[in-house]
């Protein structure tokens, strides 16, 4: 196992080699945005130098980009001289811009360039020469930096805190941080605190394994083409002791429910977990163990007041195993079809 005290290489940033403008290059090759990929380029240097300072020192670490495009973020993390960049794009028309900045890396920096989905690419295959740094020390020297596709990027989110809960993935290689952009909205969700109208499942979530900041905003404007929202940038970095040692999808689980109903007491959507049959009694019981207020807003709860609810539930689980696989979801579907049949016959 690596030592996270090892002094760093300090390396000045580089002046890349003439290339095209990124919107030169989109020119070129004709590149427009898909609406259904969620793409839209940042062609401001000044701004993705921003989003890149906003991870930290990475000259000398492993960055991943997720969604680069046509390579105008990639450009800013390049000349940070980062040690090893991989790159990972959905989208082949783009290829030929990113192998253009390959080329011009050679020497200073490792570029990879993997064409495919992120969802299905193994991030823990990503740098194979780095050693695996301890959990407890320093974070590694490993970040994750995109531009997210809005249509993916809550989903993203939450598979990469499963990781982190697991240690596995990018998070195989130690405490890996991430600097994303969202929309402003769900950027915000993500930071929100107790009583926030922001405050759902996504803060949670994020606030029981990472501390996440929010860095600045990015106008609409700023991008092409103009998406209808604002754009936010995020940084995460995994704790040392995460908040919880439950499993991850449990956890999950109890906020999603505890979220579903927002605007009512707590104690109905966790309620929601239970079969009718045994309904009240659990749900009295989960809010005694937990010493939670049942009549508390889904927003008002802390963190550790979702996790005591969670645990509490987990406790149950080992005397009433079965209600585990309850999806009250699922019932009420089957409770309207019988009834449409008790219809039909009447």
């Amino acid at each position: 196992m690596a030592s996270s005290s090892a002094a760093p290489v300090v390396r000045k940033a580089v002046r890349l080699p003439p290339l095209p403008t990124i919107r030169d290059l989109i020119k070129l090759y004709q590149l427009r945005a898909i609406k259904q990929l969620s793409q839209n380029f940042l062609m401001d240097a000044r701004l993705t130098d921003k989003i890149v300072k906003a991870a930290g020192n990475i000259t000398d670490h492993h960055v991943l980009e997720v969604g680069p495009g046509p390579g105008g973020i990639t450009r800013s993390i390049i000349k940070q001289m980062p040690k090893h960049v991989v790159v990972i794009e959905k989208d082949h028309r783009f290829m030929p811009s990113l192998e253009l900045l390959s080329k011009a890396t050679v020497g200073f920096t490792k570029m990879d360039i993997y064409q495919g989905d992120i969802l299905k690419y193994p991030i823990q295959s990503a740098f194979p020469d780095l050693p695996v740094y301890e959990w407890e020390g320093k974070p590694a020297p490993v970040h994750l930096i995109g531009n997210l596709p809005f249509a993916i990027s809550t989903k993203l989110l939450i598979d990469w805190l499963r990781d982190i809960s697991l240690r596995q993935g990018a998070w195989s290689f130690g405490r890996a941080s991430m600097t994303l952009t969202f929309q402003k909205e769900v950027a915000e969700r993500i930071v929100a605190p107790i009583s926030s109208p922001q405050r759902c499942r996504l803060s949670i979530m994020s606030q029981i394994w990472t501390k996440p900041s929010f860095k600045f905003t990015i106008p609409g404007t700023a991008f092409v083409p103009k998406p209808n929202v604002d754009v936010s940038i995020v940084t995460l970095v995994p704790y040392k002791e995460p908040r919880t040692q439950l499993p991850f999808d449990l956890v999950e689980k109890i906020c999603r429910y505890i979220f579903n109903m927002r605007q009512k007491f707590c104690r109905r959507g966790v309620s929601n977990l239970y079969p009718e049959n045994l309904r009240d009694e659990l749900t009295e019981r989960t809010f005694k163990m937990a010493e939670v207020d049942p009549e508390a807003r889904s927003f008002q709860l802390s963190v550790d007041e979702c996790l005591r609810i969670a645990a509490a539930y987990h406790e149950l689980l080992q005397i009433y195993p079965h209600i585990e696989s309850y999806n009250y979801r699922a019932c009420k579907k089957t409770c309207a079809a019988d009834d449409d049949e008790t219809d039909e016959s009447i």
